[in-house]
């Protein structure tokens, strides 16, 4: 996971509440398959498009406060946060296509 930063619940609000860019998280689990699927689709969007939007990972096992406070009860769940509010969720995993095609109107 090269272009993507983990973030856990003590740093989520300065991390990206804060943020004055969109901010993708990608709430995950070390036994989750389709989380490891997406793993290397969203790295490599976050590679592309890491001038627009932030990225982060936060492994929901470690940092239970954030997914529950934010519903996350299905993993992959993909939020995509802007000044301070969930603007998209998506649940599951997608072909990087499908995940484009979603995030474009922040990936421009």
């Amino acid at each position: 996971m090269g272009n993507i930063a983990a973030v856990t619940d003590a740093e989520f609000d300065a991390q990206v509440l804060k943020s004055d860019k969109p901010v993708l998280v990608d709430f995950w689990a070390e036994w989750c398959g389709p989380c490891r699927q997406v793993a290397p689709i969203l790295d490599e969007i976050a590679g592309q498009h890491a001038d627009k939007v932030d990225f982060f990972k936060m492994n929901v096992d470690e940092n239970p406060v954030t997914p529950a406070s934010y519903r996350v009860t299905g993993i992959p769940t993909i939020n995509v946060y802007q000044n301070g509010e969930v603007v998209k969720t998506i649940v599951g995993a997608r072909p990087k296509a499908a995940l484009l095609k979603e995030l474009a109107e922040f990936t421009g």
